[in-house]
Parts: structure tokens; C-alpha cells; sequence
């Protein structure tokens, strides 16, 4: 199958394009946004700036007739900025052909994809998380009943999401019964169906081969943000000196942790 015309070019850009953005998707555990929130970077900037505020205390009212105001708290506003990096992935499809482009477009959209996760995994294993407990190399399903503990004690009360090494994850099914919470139709896109361990004291619990051995972090949606500057594209443009087309996926958009008391990381401290 060779590629060689302009209008070849035009006729192979629309099926490319679907194959990389659908097999990035796929392939990442993070991309679509359903473990860690993804927020749109505003035009003209390449930064996120997400606002980490403070707390503030509620005045009870007990009896009518009471004329004071409610009194005013300042809330305390710490902006965490997420800058946005491109991550890319380069090949050349040449016009002896016997490639399908859609293939190479795969190829390219697991590339982008794979290098996005292996940041997300790296804040998840951030040693500036708040909370953490060792676990001294061993598995146990109080670890994780402890680290909910801990992130319910400082008010969080929202739904928790867990995040393992594929060691951890195994030795945790094993501990719960795989029969009973291997996969679920809650979740979609291939690398949430097939990293989902099951639902324990509420947490979510899903298994990454990015995450460092032995370890698991267990967080709530507010813990981490995605700054979005522009999703998975692929841009094909003719290469003459290399006889072909370049075929380009991107992927412009950054990671990082915002509130460090809203996780916790089991790790073998050892």
C-alpha cells in the first residue's frame, strides 16, 4: 500500500488521526480524566494555575432577633501551578507502502500515552504526599483499611481511587478473592477495564505497570489535577527527502499534585 499523492495524503489523515487519539485513550489509564481531574489551560497560557484554598469556619445562629453580621474569614488561596509539556512521538510512513497508516497511528497513540502515565505515576509516588505507610514488603488489606483512615481523618470525604504496582494488586486479589471483583462495567476504555481490581471500603483500586515496585498510592479526585493544553492530535505532513509522510502524535498537557493531604502512599520504606 503505498501513500504518494496529495490525495492520497488527504484521503489517509481522517482514519490515522481516529486510530491514534482512540488507541491513546485506550491505552492510558489517566488520559480520560476519570482517576485524576483534567482542566482545560486557558488560551494564551501554559500553565494551570489551580487555586489550593483554605478552610473556613461556619457561624451558628441560635436565636432570632440576634442583628450582629456573620463575621467575615479570609480564605487562605495557594495557587499550584501545572505547567504543560508536549509529549510526542515521530515516524515516517515512505511510499514503498506494505504499512497501513492506521497501524502506524496506534503505534504513535500507545507511545503518547504511555509516556503521559508514566508522569502521572511519578506524582502519585511524590515523597511530598502527606500520608504514608510502610508496608515492610509485605501485602495486607489493613494497609489500605489504614491509609482510607488517614485521609478520612483530615476531612476527606469524598470517593477514593487507589492505584498499584501489578505485584501489589495481585497479592491484594489474592488476599479478596479474585472471582468476586475482577473487572466491572462501571469503567470504560481498555486500560481501566483491565487494570480494575475491584471496590474495597470504598476505594476504587486499579493496577499500573508505571507504578514503582511495591508500591500504591491511595488519593481522592482533588488530590492531583491534569492541566489540558490540547489532547492527543496527530499531524501528517509530506517528508520529500525521506520519500514518505511524517507522521507526528502529540499530546500537549502536565500532571501534578496539588493537595498532599488527600493521599496516601503504601511503600516499603526498606
Amino acid at each position: 500500500m503505498a501513500y504518494n499523492s496529495a490525495f492520497d495524503l488527504e484521503s489517509m489523515v481522517v482514519n490515522t488521526k481516529e486510530a491514534t487519539v482512540y488507541a491513546a485513550h485506550e491505552a492510558s489509564l489517566f488520559l480520560d480524566g476519570g482517576l485524576i481531574p483534567s482542566v482545560n489551560i486557558p488560551a494564551g497560557s501554559n500553565t494551570l494555575q489551580v487555586p489550593l484554598l483554605g478552610s473556613v469556619a461556619a457561624t451558628k445562629i441560635s436565636a432570632e432577633g440576634v442583628t450582629d453580621d456573620v463575621a467575615v474569614t479570609a480564605v487562605s488561596d495557594t495557587l499550584v501551578p501545572i505547567p504543560a509539556a508536549i509529549y510526542a512521538a515521530h515516524t515516517v510512513l515512505r511510499d514503498a507502502g506494505g504499512i497501513d497508516p492506521q497501524e502506524l497511528g496506534r503505534v504513535l497513540g500507545n507511545s503518547v500515552a504511555n509516556k503521559f502515565d508514566v508522569d502521572c505515576a511519578a506524582q502519585l509516588e511524590s515523597t511530598s504526599i502527606t500520608n504514608a505507610i510502610d508496608t515492610a514488603g509485605t501485602v495486607s488489606l489493613n494497609f489500605l483499611f489504614d491509609a482510607v483512615k488517614l485521609i478520612r481523618d483530615g476531612g476527606e470525604m469524598g470517593q477514593l481511587f487507589a492505584v498499584v504496582d501489578p505485584a501489589m494488586g495481585t497479592n491484594l486479589m489474592k488476599n479478596i478473592g479474585t472471582a468476586a471483583y475482577a473487572g466491572s462495567d462501571n469503567f470504560q476504555g481498555t486500560a481501566m477495564m483491565n487494570g480494575f481490581l475491584g471496590k474495597v471500603a470504598g476505594v476504587n483500586m486499579f493496577m499500573s505497570s508505571y507504578m514503582t515496585a511495591n508500591n500504591g498510592t491511595i488519593f481522592s479526585a482533588d488530590a492531583f489535577r491534569i492541566g489540558m493544553h490540547k489532547g492527543i492530535e496527530i499531524e501528517i505532513g509530506r517528508r520529500p527527502e525521506a520519500v514518505g509522510n511524517s507522521l507526528v502524535a502529540s499530546l500537549h498537557a502536565g500532571v501534578k499534585l496539588v493537595d498532599a493531604s488527600r493521599a496516601c502512599r503504601l511503600y516499603d520504606v526498606a
